[in-house]
C-alpha cells in the first residue's frame, strides 16, 4: 500500500460512521450531535432511538427530521438535504449538516404558579384576590419547529431554559381564563378539574405553536385571603339556613356570652337567667311531641299563651332588566339574590321608602351581603 493510499484510508476513518445520542439526563430536551466541522461520512449510519427525533439543519435551514429506527445517510434517505445540496446523481464524499437530537419523552410534574394575586370583580363581594398554582406536563409534538423557533444554536438545550417561558405563558392564560369565567368566586375552589381542562384548552394552541404538546394540567389549589374566606362561609350558612332561626340562635349567644363576662351576683344571676329562658324555649320546641301525654287543664293554659296573629309581612319591589318586578316577601328576595337574580347595586322600594334605593342601603337587607359589623353607636 503506498502513502497516498494509507493518507486516504486515515483521512476516511476522520468521519464519522455511526451518528447516534445516548441521553443520560432527565432535563435535556435537544442535544447537538458534535463534530469537527459537522462533516459527516456518505453511508453512515443514523440511529435514533424510541423516544428521540432527529433533526438535520443545512446552512440554518430546517432539512430531513427521522423518527425511532435505523438508517443509512444517503441521498434516498435525505431527499431535502439532497435537493439544498444539489446532488442529482448522488454523493460520494462526506457532507456537512449539523444533527439535533430530541428528547420526545413526557416531562412530568412540572411546576407553575401565579406570582402576583389575580384580582376578580365578584357581584356580592365586589373586588377580590386569588391565588393559584399545580403541574403540569408536556412533550416535543414537533421537533423541526421546536429546533427552528426555540432552541436554535443552543448545543444542549434544557428543559430549565423553556420553563419560565412555559411558566409566564401559563399564568398569563390562567388569569384570562378565570377573568371571562365570571364564575361566583366559591366556586372556583370547588371547581378545579373543570377549570383545569378549559385552561388547557386555551392554551394548547399556543404551546403547538412552537411546536410542544401541553399533555397534562392540573390546578392544585386556588387560594384567597383568610378574611375573604369567613365572609363566603358566613353568607353560605345564611343561604342555607332559616334567616330568623339564625337570628335568634344569634341572640341568645351573646346573651350567654354576656352573662359569662358579668362578674360576682350579677353575673350568676343573668346566667341562671338565661338557663330558665333557654328551658322555657326547650320546653315549647318538645311541646309538640309530647301533645298527647298532656293533660287537659295544660293544654287550655297554653291556649291562652297563644300569641296574636303576625303582622302582614312586609312586599318589596325590584328592578330587573329595566322593568319593575314584585312585590315579593322578604324569603323570596333573599333567594333572588342568593340565585343572583339581583345583587347588591339592585334598585328595592316597598311601602314608607321616599325612593328606589340600592339593596345595600336598604337596613335590613344588609345581611344578605354576609356582613356581621354592628351599627355605629347612637
Amino acid at each position: 500500500m503506498s502513502i497516498f493510499d494509507k493518507i486516504k484510508e486515515k483521512l476516511s476513518h476522520e468521519f464519522i460512521d455511526i451518528v447516534e445520542w445516548l441521553d443520560y439526563t432527565d432535563d435535556t430536551i435537544a442535544h447537538r450531535f458534535e463534530r469537527y466541522q459537522n462533516e459527516i461520512k456518505n453511508g453512515a449510519k443514523l440511529i435514533v432511538r424510541e423516544g428521540q427525533t432527529a433533526v438535520f439543519i443545512n446552512e440554518g435551514q430546517l432539512a430531513d427530521v427521522f423518527t425511532p429506527g435505523t438508517y443509512d445517510l444517503t441521498t434516498q434517505n435525505l431527499p431535502i438535504l439532497s435537493t439544498l445540496k444539489g446532488w442529482k446523481y448522488g454523493f460520494n464524499s462526506p457532507f456537512k449538516a449539523e444533527v439535533y437530537f430530541v428528547n420526545t419523552h413526557l416531562f412530568t410534574d412540572e411546576k407553575w404558579g401565579t406570582k402576583n394575586p389575580i384580582t376578580l370583580n365578584d357581584d356580592r363581594f365586589g373586588l377580590v384576590e386569588i391565588r393559584a398554582f399545580g403541574t403540569y406536563a408536556f412533550k416535543i409534538a414537533d421537533a423541526g419547529k421546536f429546533i427552528v423557533d426555540i432552541v436554535g444554536t443552543d448545543n444542549n438545550f434544557t428543559n430549565f431554559e423553556i420553563n419560565e417561558h412555559l411558566k409566564s405563558l401559563i399564568a398569563t392564560r390562567f388569569t384570562d381564563t378565570v377573568g371571562e369565567a365570571n364564575l361566583p368566586i366559591e366556586l372556583y375552589a370547588a371547581n378545579t378539574t373543570e377549570l383545569s381542562e378549559t385552561c388547557q384548552a386555551v392554551m394548547q394552541p399556543e404551546f403547538m405553536g412552537v411546536g410542544i404538546s401541553l399533555e397534562r394540567f392540573y390546578i392544585e389549589n386556588v387560594s384567597m385571603p383568610e378574611e375573604l374566606k369567613k365572609e363566603i362561609f358566613e353568607y353560605s350558612r345564611i343561604d342555607k339556613l332559616d334567616l330568623d332561626k339564625l337570628t335568634k340562635f344569634k341572640t341568645a349567644k351573646a346573651i350567654e356570652a354576656a352573662a359569662v363576662n358579668e362578674g360576682g351576683t350579677a353575673g350568676a344571676g343573668m346566667g341562671m337567667g338565661m338557663g330558665f329562658v333557654l328551658a322555657q324555649q326547650m320546653g315549647g320546641m318538645m311541646s309538640p311531641q309530647m301533645g298527647g301525654q298532656q293533660s287537659m287543664p295544660q293544654q287550655q293554659q297554653q291556649a291562652a299563651q297563644v300569641p296574636p296573629p303576625m303582622p302582614q309581612a312586609t312586599q318589596y319591589y325590584y328592578a330587573h332588566n329595566g322593568a319593575q318586578a314584585g312585590p315579593v316577601g322578604y324569603a323570596q328576595l333573599q333567594s333572588l339574590f342568593a340565585s343572583r337574580t339581583i345583587n347588591k347595586e339592585t334598585l328595592i322600594w316597598k311601602a314608607g321608602m321616599d325612593g328606589w334605593k340600592p339593596l345595600n342601603q336598604v337596613e335590613e337587607l344588609k345581611g344578605f351581603l354576609g356582613s356581621n359589623t354592628p351599627p355605629p353607636l347612637p
